[in-house]
C-alpha cells in the first residue's frame, strides 16, 4: 500500500524480516511471546482502512486512531492503559515559508506505529540509524519513540537558522535605511511564523517531563535521560525563538523610530522653507495695500533697498536654519 513507508519485525536490537500490513497477524503472532522483539511501522498519511488494519491487530484506542487520522492536532502524550500515544509538530522550510506537519507515535509491548501528516521529513535516516545501533535499539519500543522524537525536535535547529539568516538581512536593511514596504511585511510575517513555531515546540517539553516520570507505560529509568536530552533541545529551540522574536521586534522598533525621525526632519524642512517665504510674502502684502501716501514709494532708491532687505532677511533665516541642521 502507498501509505506504508516502512514495516519490520526486529528481534534483539536487529532488523529479522519485513512484513507486509496483510501478514501483521501472521507476523506478530511471534512478537508478544519474546521480550525484545517488536515490529516498526511507518505510514504516511494512511487512509481508514490502513488504520483500522493497524487498530485491530494492536488493539489501539479509538480516540488516538480518530487523532492520528484526522491530525490538526497539538503536541502531547496520551496513555492508554500499557501502551502510549504521541502527537508531535514537524517544521520544514518550503521556498522561503515554514511548512508544519504532524507526526504521530502508537507504543506499545511489540510494536511502534508512526504516522506522518504534511511537511515533513522522511524516517528512513532515523530507521538506519537505529539498525546501525543495535545495542541502542535493543532497548526495544521506547529507544525507537526516542529517536522519532530526537529526529523531529533537531530538525527545528536548520529551520531557525535559515531564519535567522533572514532575519539578519533584514535588520540589516533596516539599520541602513533601505527597508521597503515588502521588508516590513516579511518582517511581521516572520513574527508570525517564529509564534507558531513556538506554540508547535513548547509543548513538548512537558511531553518529553511526562516521559521520565516512573508512572508512564514503557518508560524504565535507563532511558529517561534520552528524554532528558530531547527536553534540553526543546528548551534550546524555544530560546533560539524568542531571541529572533525579539530581534524582529527591534527591527520593527527602529523601523518605525527612522520613519518618524524622516518625518520630523521633512516638517523642519517644511518650517524652514515656510519661515524664510513669509518675510517676501508679508512685505509684499504690505505693499500690495491700495494706499496712496506711503513714505518709500516716493524715494529713488526705496525698490532696491526693499528688495536688498528681504533679501539679507532671508539669507539670514536661511544661514541660521542650515546651522540648526533644518535645511
Amino acid at each position: 500500500m502507498g501509505s506504508v513507508v516502512g514495516s519490520a519485525v526486529y528481534q534483539a536490537g536487529h532488523r529479522v524480516e519485513d512484513v507486509e500490513i496483510e501478514r501483521l497477524d501472521l507476523a506478530c503472532d511471534a512478537v508478544q511471546p519474546e521480550p525484545g522483539r517488536f515490529v516498526w511501522i511507518g505510514l504516511y498519511e494512511p487512509d481508514e482502512e490502513v488504520l483500522h488494519k493497524v487498530q485491530r491487530r494492536f488493539g489501539l484506542h479509538d480516540l488516538a486512531v480518530e487523532d492520528a487520522h484526522n491530525a490538526h492536532q497539538r503536541p502531547k502524550l496520551e496513555t492508554y492503559g500499557d501502551s502510549i500515544f504521541v502527537v508531535l509538530r514537524t517544521v520544514q522550510l518550503v521556498d522561503g515559508h515554514v511548512r508544519f506537519g504532524e507526526t504521530h507515535i502508537f507504543a506499545g509491548r511489540g510494536y511502534v506505529v508512526t504516522v506522518r501528516h504534511g511537511s515533513s521529513a522522511s524516517y528512513a535516516g532515523v530507521r538506519g540509524r537505529c539498525e546501525r545501533t543495535p545495542r541502542m535499539l535493543a532497548l526495544g519500543e521506547i529507544f525507537v519513540v526516542y529517536s522519532v522524537m530526537d529526529f523531529i525536535v533537531d530538525n527545528y535547529f536548520p529551520v531557525l537558522h535559515a531564519l535567522e539568516a533572514e532575519i539578519d538581512a533584514l535588520e540589516d536593511r533596516v539599520f541602513k535605511q533601505r527597508s521597503t514596504r515588502a521588508d516590513i511585511e516579511r518582517i511581521y510575517e516572520l513574527r508570525h511564523e517564529l509564534m507558531t513555531i513556538r506554540r508547535a515546540i513548547h509543548p513538548l517539553g512537558e511531553v518529553c517531563t511526562r516521559m521520565m516520570r516512573f508512572d508512564t507505560p514503557l518508560i524504565e529509568e535507563r532511558v529517561q535521560p534520552y528524554f532528558r536530552d530531547v527536553q534540553d533541545h526543546v528548551l534550546r529551540v524555544v530560546e533560539q525563538v524568542d531571541s529572533l522574536r525579539e530581534l524582529l521586534t527591534s527591527a520593527l522598533e527602529a523601523n518605525l523610530l527612522f520613519a518618524s525621525l524622516q518625518q520630523n526632519d521633512v516638517m523642519r524642512r517644511f518650517a524652514g522653507w515656510a519661515a524664510i517665504l513669509a518675510v517676501p510674502t508679508a512685505v509684499a502684502g504690505i505693499y500690495g495695500m491700495n494706499f496712496e501716501e506711503m513714505p518709500e514709494l516716493k524715494q529713488p532708491w526705496g525698490y532696491p533697498v526693499v528688495l536688498l532687505g528681504i533679501l539679507s532677511v532671508c539669507g539670514g533665516l536661511y544661514w541660521r536654519f542650515r546651522r540648526l541642521g533644518w535645511l
